[in-house]
């Protein structure tokens, strides 16, 4: 069963026959292979593009484990490929070929239209950039946001809302109605993301540390944190040969491998990102309460997590806001405006209202301030123009910041 992309279809389309490489990342099993090879191809089809003239390749099939040379690839690439029409090569997992940049680069100049998929590994977005430097674009695909999971679903928002809050975006959860088949596919992915695309390329000799990095991280999600701070505490707990530097180097691989989002802290009045007190939030909330075996749900961190990682996928600019000695939790900026934006379960409580709208005082420049609740009544406008918006409400809205 399909769910449709349309957002990333839309982005496959703008970039159909542009001279760049086009690299879709993100983390395994978020839908890449499904819309390269089944939405997009069919988009293709409908276009009237002959099949003939779309070469796919699936690198993690094991009957293809011979394509897995970079001259080999090319050489079948190029069998399918000799005549002058316009061809389209998909290459699932690229990762799988070492020195896949010179054979992008040569289908590439041979005029071929190209498109790799890759979850993480060697094809981390990091590596691709250098490689391909300029020639080059990148699309990071993320699991499904709330407002594609409901159209797929088609419940009760608010009963569709809480199962997406427990077992996240990821296709395949959406589509399996068995509790019991959704927990023990997450608790296979996340041992996968972690075993095959960290503590093995990484070649990392204490898995104990790095596992005791990844459950902290899960733990704190929307927290303030540092290396230092989690080697301390790590320390404390028994973990007596741990260091800042390594644990600095497993919150960078955790990122790389899109398993967790660092955000950064801005000094709204000095107007400069701040080097401490970071935040991770998860790339997908049902991974990490598969890792916490489903103990530690806390609502207000996973609504953060929700708010965060839709913004990212509307394509804001995400910050954490220090107003003075208080903290906004999140600034979203793009091209022409920022949203300043407190997320909180519920404000009905005077005392709760206050603590969150406190955030937002002595900011003079203009720009919304919004708070999103849980909160079961309407958008409405709050004391000095604050905004406020139940969370469904600004999910299902792509323009809600805009509107509101």
């Amino acid at each position: 069963m399909i769910i449709e992309r349309p957002y990333y279809l839309n982005l496959l389309k703008q970039y159909k026959d542009k001279d760049l490489i086009k690299v879709i990342t993100g983390v395994r099993r978020c839908g890449k292979s499904v819309l390269l090879f089944d939405i997009f191809t069919r988009y293709l089809v409908e276009s009237g593009i002959s099949k003939q003239n779309i070469i796919q390749i699936n690198l993690e099939n094991k009957d293809n484990a011979k394509l897995r040379d970079s001259n080999s690839l090319y050489e079948y690439i190029h069998q399918y490929t000799s005549g002058e029409c316009k061809y389209y090569v998909m290459i699932d997992e690229i990762q799988y070929v070492d020195g896949f940049e010179d054979l992008l680069n040569s289908l590439k100049n041979k005029g071929c239209d190209v498109y790799i998929t890759g979850s993480n590994s060697k094809m981390l977005s990091g590596d691709i950039s250098t490689a391909l430097r300029g020639r080059s674009i990148e699309i990071r695909m993320h699991t499904l946001s709330f407002s594609e999971y409901y159209s797929f679903i088609g419940e009760d928002k608010n009963e569709a809302f809480n199962t997406y809050l427990l077992y996240g975006g990821f296709p395949y959860v959406a589509t399996e109605p068995n509790i019991e088949f959704k927990v023990r596919y997450l608790n296979m992915l996340q041992d996968t993301v972690a075993t095959k695309d960290i503590i093995e390329r990484y070649g990392i000799r204490n898995p104990d540390i790095f596992n005791a990095v990844y459950n902290f991280l899960c733990s704190n999600i929307g927290s303030s944190i540092s290396a230092k701070k989690i080697s301390d505490i790590l320390r404390s707990n028994g973990y007596k040969t741990i260091t800042p530097d390594t644990i600095g180097n497993y919150l960078t691989w955790f990122c790389e491998s899109f398993l967790f989002s660092k955000v950064y802290r801005y000094d709204i009045k000095g107007k400069e990102y701040l080097k401490t007190q970071n935040k991770y939030y998860a790339t997908d909330l049902g991974l990490r309460n598969a890792r916490l075996n489903y103990r530690q749900i806390e609502p207000t961190h996973a609504l953060e997590n929700v708010i965060y990682n839709e913004l990212i996928h509307r394509g804001y600019r995400v910050d954490i806001g220090k107003n003075r000695e208080k903290e906004i939790d999140f600034m979203a900026s793009d091209v022409k405006d920022t949203y300043y934006i407190q997320v909180a379960y519920s404000i009905a409580d005077p005392e709760k209202k206050k603590q969150e709208l406190g955030s937002f005082e002595k900011i003079d420049d203009g720009y919304k301030k919004i708070v999103i609740t849980m909160d079961n009544d309407p958008f409405s406008n709050l004391e000095k123009g604050y905004r406020k918006i139940n969370v469904i409400d600004f999910l299902l809205n792509q323009d809600a910041l805009i509107t509101i």
